[in-house]
């Protein structure tokens, strides 16, 4: 269970009790059936916040129709009108009873479905979603052309179907080679490399990051979770002209994604005069070693 911010004592679910009466007795029920108990009248309360719409739960700041059928706000800007009573949703009404209780109560993260046990405040839960480890994992392809989502286990049965154009070579230590790195505009380059029982993705990025200069962003990712990047480190390497151009780093996770790196410059960067340094006729050659790292 994720802690609360310090300024909220974290509640924990009551414990229930049964009293049993009868002819000459009375008792408590065993510890189990209080838990028991405990954890149903705890999800009868989250229930109460489930938004009629979208079925994730209405968080404050918690508004109702004037009936007061409560809507989460995501899907509150999308309607006209109440989903519950088809009354009118304006003006907005503020439920602090609800939201008082919501602060109350921890809610399950929202990919709990597909294996996340973890059940937080309201205040983490947006947070906490945003990189849980089981929500679904999107087409780790730079650009924003493919929309596919799909679980760990079906990323590499996606990129063989829906990205044939992209290669695959075995072994620890390869030649990434960007062919016509000259031409215009945004351009990326992509390999897939399998060694050690897993594969990595291989990027080249060329961006301008501000009129008439462009950059290179070189990173490896892993198609895996934050966990298994840890136990690799990799190691990208221009060579040529009796000059060298070194970057080693922990793989990203693809959960990660290859935008966050670039923004943060956490990859080899270097703009076009470096790499006409290292290019052979318009041709890039990146040095990748994977290696693993020692527990």
């Amino acid at each position: 269970v994720a802690s609360r911010p310090a300024h909220h004592p974290s509640p924990r679910p009551p414990e229930v009790a049964l009293l049993v009466c009868g002819p000459g007795n009375a008792g408590v029920a065993p510890r189990g059936l209080a838990r028991g108990l405990g954890r149903r009248l705890h999800h009868e309360l989250t229930s109460l916040f489930e938004c009629p719409v979208c079925f994730d739960y209405v968080l404050p700041p918690i508004l109702q129709c004037q009936a007061g059928h409560l809507v989460c706000n995501q899907c509150r800007q999308k309607l006209s009108c109440c989903p519950t009573c088809r009354g009118a949703l304006t003006p907005s009404i503020r439920n602090l009873a609800m939201e008082k209780v919501a602060s109350a109560v921890l809610f399950p993260c929202k990919y709990a479905t597909t294996g996340c046990s973890l059940t937080l405040h309201h205040t983490e839960k947006p947070e906490h979603e945003d990189i849980c480890e089981y929500r679904p994992y999107s087409c780790p392809c730079p650009g924003a052309s493919c929309k596919w989502q799909g679980s760990l286990e079906a990323v590499m049965s996606h990129l063989m179907h829906a990205h044939k154009s992209i290669t695959t070579l075995q072994g620890e230590d390869i030649v990434f080679l960007a062919t016509d790195i000259n031409l215009p505009g945004a351009v990326d380059w992509v390999m897939m490399q399998s060694c050690f029982g897993h594969h990595f993705m291989l990027v080249l990025e060329k961006q301008e990051k501000y009129e008439g200069h462009q950059q290179f962003f070189a990173i490896v990712l892993l198609i895996g979770t934050r966990k298994q990047a840890e136990n690799f480190a990799y190691r990208l390497e221009l060579n040529g002209n009796r000059r060298r151009l070194t970057w080693e780093a922990t793989p990203r996770s693809i959960h990660d994604g290859v935008a966050a790196a670039i923004m943060n410059s956490d990859c080899l960067v270097f703009d076009t005069a470096i790499a006409h340094l290292f290019a052979d006729n318009g041709n890039l050659g990146i040095n990748v070693t994977i290696s693993t790292c020692c527990p």
